[in-house]
């Protein structure tokens, strides 16, 4: 059994304490959070978790093999440093840390202590991710041609990222998990309405080997609620709608052909192919529950988190190229 601790339970804290009392692979032993009120809500829901409003205790008590660390970025790098030295595997949030520096960081103190890092993109759990992947895989719908993701809605503004840190991280994540290679340089263009200096609406484009190109745009100020992906190949598309409370994932039997004349090798014609289209059934599991799991499996059995730390600083590494891609009207920066 892995003996868990908790740091950080405002928002996603209790999440991650409710799937692990859940789990029968984890103890739940101890949560800390500066905050009185969020420790006595803690307390309330499982008495028999220990809480402190100090994260040492829980990084200084030899029992623990495992910490989930749930508090804002600007934290991260410190709290992880001092989890990882101490011996303990991590679950971090998203993302990682504020820079791709410290993230790297982090990678090499895990490996030189053994240790796993598990960071919480979610979405990669979620029964819609793993089918798309799956399908992928199979070949079913062929190479991949682009990826196109909007994530737009009205607000939450934050005080103190933009819009592509606060929203961008889920689909980055998922582009580079079912993309599964190298980008190769960023192009982003965006824009600050409040003056802030924070931009609340901005467009991703990011280039991989082989022609393959993937934008993601997100917003802050559309007046409907979108979260939606399209994956093109060539022989099939697919349409992940998250809003969608039944039909998530389609899988289009569409494409085109492209067809050189005999006498003429520069003249090409295309053909256009239109079948059928079906939702695959998705497996309606919790995500956070099955990413639980997995993190139980990365630490028993030895073996690579889905969402490693690499994972986590190739997600970082393509914010901040795209936040410095912004901040320069568009340039393109290469990784």
């Amino acid at each position: 059994m892995i003996n868990l601790g908790v740091i950080g339970v405002g928002y996603w804290g209790p999440n991650i304490i409710r799937n692990a009392v859940l789990n029968k692979r984890f103890k739940m032993s101890c949560c800390a959070d500066s905050k009185p009120e969020r420790l006595d809500y803690i307390s309330a829901l499982y008495p028999t978790i220990k809480t402190s409003p100090n994260y040492k205790e829980i990084i200084d008590d030899s029992s623990i093999d495992a910490v989930a660390i749930c508090t804002p970025v600007f934290t991260h790098f410190e709290i992880a440093s001092a989890v990882l030295q101490a011996g303990k595997h991590i679950l971090i949030e998203k993302p990682m840390t504020g820079t791709s520096a410290e993230a790297q960081q982090l990678l090499e103190l895990a490996e030189k202590n053994k240790l796993k890092i598990l960071v919480d993109h979610t979405f990669l759990f979620t029964g819609a991710v793993r089918k798309i992947k799956e399908t992928i895989k199979s070949g079913e719908i062929g190479d991949i041609y682009y990826f196109d993701s909007v994530r737009v809605n009205l607000g939450l503004f934050q005080h103190d990222v933009n819009v592509v840190w606060d929203l961008a991280p889920h689909d980055i994540a998922v582009m580079d998990h079912l993309i599964d290679r190298k980008a190769e340089s960023i192009v982003a263009t965006g824009s600050d309405h409040l003056g802030n200096g924070l931009e609340d609406v901005a467009f991703v484009t990011v280039f991989y080997p082989d022609n393959i190109i993937a934008h993601i745009h997100v917003n802050w100020l559309s007046p409907v609620k979108i979260r939606q992906t399209q994956i093109s190949g060539t022989k099939k598309m697919i349409v992940w709608d998250d809003n969608s409370p039944s039909e998530k994932v389609k899988i289009y039997d569409k494409g085109i052909e492209v067809i050189q004349t005999a006498d003429q090798v520069y003249n090409t014609l295309v053909q256009y192919r239109t079948g059928d289209m079906y939702c695959p059934k998705i497996p309606q599991s919790e995500a956070l529950a099955v990413e639980m799991d997995h993190f139980a499996d990365c630490i028993e059995k030895n073996i690579t988190p889905i969402s490693d730390g690499y994972s986590g600083w190739r997600v970082v590494q393509i914010l901040e190229s795209s936040e410095k891609s912004i901040k320069h009207r568009g340039r393109e920066i290469r990784l």
